[in-house]
């Protein structure tokens, strides 16, 4: 070999060690491998660069291909079996409540209800009108702030009793100082080992709550009504929900064909109306034998969020999430359809973008490096924007995370088309669930007719009958939270593809029904408020 051909090798060698150290410069997550689904890290589809575009269909492809109905029909068929399993045994879902009863819409009176969540306590008088007809006739907000939280014991229950005291001075001085103890409805929402309709014992609380220091084990309502007595007020607390069960109460008051109940916000949860005969008695602890005997169905508090692991297909995107996340696959379902995590499935497309398609062009805003940094009220801004150029959303985002370059609009156009199709494939994951849970009702529903249920000298299973606008099957779900009520569109697409689901079932069991949709999404909103005093009516209707 000459020397001039041994010089030329050596150049090429160079060269190509300074184009692959400029290539982990311009795209680290390929030598990070960070997508363990893909075929490698110099797999041609990602070592090349790639347009906008074809990276927003590959988006579209991959959250979308599980997305038909007769695939949505097999997922929600698995979850099903899911849920089904975990009512016979598990301890950490599908829990029954201690409300058994739902309201007829003929409960009246006046109520003071209680809504304490993680950075807001709302002290209300709701008065309950009969006929399903309900107002607020007084509310109070305070927030919860890091002052409030760090008051121990006593301490935070004795700021509760003050603000009680403050509202209920505002509407009427004679408020819960008469001899008879004003009724309370206590929307709590932190954990609590509930052990009647309106008791409970306290354990820790978490979200930076010190409230639990000192009192871990101690009755949450004695708490209260004592806390209340130190200024002179005369309460009961007669009733304890928690959120999932506040939403129903409050919605069924208005429309009886309510037998379930959606939370989805930050979080997600269901509540469900179910036979007690068709959950695992272990599961109800020690109840006396004369609550099972006034109890033929219960509020069932799903955890649903839990459910559909191995279920629902992840895109390399949910894949990157879970493995990152403090408890990998404990909410399989809450990590690819609620607030807390849309926002975060959109930041990691994008770094992926930034890296390999020249989003933004080529430069990561330096505050979207932190994981949950993208809030998913962006996504909700950027899909609302009615500007041509999306000029309002590049505007918001801009000052949200600032970078070297405003972005452009095919970046707003790339944003949108991802924060679509996210949304989307959480709203059919979500009716997937939905539909399980109406199936697992059903299942309930046969049961209880079934013929091998009766048994001589014993009365048949009573079976809710539901009707709604003519249609027996008819079911209604009382739904709350900010992204199934606010998120543009969100709600209308799950029905969507409930409609879907509900009518290829029919049409799978050769029983097409032309009626309208079997199952409707029916916001409940203010439920919290609203359903403690429900609950309070309720409970105060069953005493003797």
């Amino acid at each position: 070999m000459t020397l001039a051909k041994l010089l030329r090798r050596l150049q090429d060698l160079v060269a190509n060690l300074v184009a692959a150290l400029e290539t982990m410069l311009l795209f680290p997550a390929l030598f990070r491998d960070p997508f363990r689904t893909r075929p490698g890290p110099f797999h041609s589809a990602y070592w090349r660069r790639r347009s906008l575009d074809s990276l927003a269909d590959e988006v579209d492809r991959l959250f979308t291909a599980p997305l038909t109905p007769p695939n949505m029909c097999a997922m929600s068929d698995q979850m099903r079996a899911q849920l089904s399993a975990a009512l016979q045994s598990s301890q950490i879902n599908m829990l029954p409540s201690y409300t058994r009863t739902l309201p007829t819409g003929a409960e009246t009176g006046t109520f003071l209800a209680l809504d304490v969540g993680g950075s807001t306590l709302r002290v209300s008088l709701v008065h309950l009108a009969g006929q399903g007809t309900m107002a607020i006739r007084h509310v109070a907000s305070t927030p919860i702030d890091e002052e409030v939280k760090l008051l121990e014991g006593t301490r935070f229950f004795d700021w509760m009793a003050s603000h009680i005291d403050t509202m209920l001075a505002e509407v009427d001085a004679e408020d819960g100082r008469g001899p008879v103890p004003l009724s309370v409805g206590l929307s709590w929402s932190f954990p609590l080992e509930q052990t009647s309709h309106n008791t409970g014992l306290l354990i820790h609380m978490g979200k930076g709550f010190m409230c639990s220091t000192g009192t871990v084990g101690q009755e949450l309502g004695q708490l209260i009504t004592e806390a209340c007595r130190r200024r002179n007020l005369s309460v009961a607390v007669d009733a304890i929900v928690n959120d999932g069960s506040a939403t129903l109460l409050s919605r069924a008051y208005v429309d009886p064909t309510t037998r379930m109940s959606l939370i989805l916000g930050t979080g997600t949860n269901m509540a469900i109306h179910y036979p007690v005969d068709c959950i695992g008695r272990a599961k109800f602890g020690d109840r006396p034998p004369a609550w099972f005997e006034g109890a033929p169905h219960v509020i069932v508090n799903t955890e649903m969020s839990m459910f559909g692991g191995a279920v629902l297909p992840l895109t390399r995107w949910d894949e990157i999430l879970n493995r990152t996340h403090l408890r990998p696959d404990y909410q399989p379902l809450e990590y690819m359809i609620t607030g807390r995590y849309l926002g975060e499935i959109v930041r990691l497309v994008i770094v992926e973008a930034v890296e390999t398609a020249h989003l933004f062009r080529g430069e990561l805003p330096h505050s979207m490096r932190d994981a949950y940094s993208f809030d998913t009220s962006l996504l909700a801004a950027i899909e609302a924007d009615p500007s041509p150029q999306l000029t309002i959303s590049a505007a918001l985002l801009q000052k949200e995370h600032p970078g070297t370059h405003a972005p452009r609009p095919e970046d707003m156009r790339f944003l949108r088309r991802v924060c679509q199709t996210v949304s989307r494939r959480a709203a059919g994951y979500l009716a997937t669930a939905i539909h399980s849970m109406w199936s697992l009702h059903n299942d309930a529903d046969a049961e209880a007719e079934s013929p091998a249920d009766t048994v001589p000298g014993k009365a048949p299973k009573q079976v809710t009958v539901i009707e709604r606008e003519g249609n027996p099957r008819s079911l209604s779900i009382a739904c709350d939270g900010s992204v199934i009520n606010k998120y543009p569109g969100f709600r209308d697409h799950c029905q969507a593809y409930l409609d879907q689901l509900t009518h290829e079932t029919a049409a799978s069991r050769e029983s097409l029904d032309p009626s309208p949709s079997l199952i409707h999404l029916d916001p409940a909103p203010e439920s919290a408020i609203l359903g403690a005093a429900v609950a309070v009516a309720i409970a105060v209707s069953e005493q003797p």
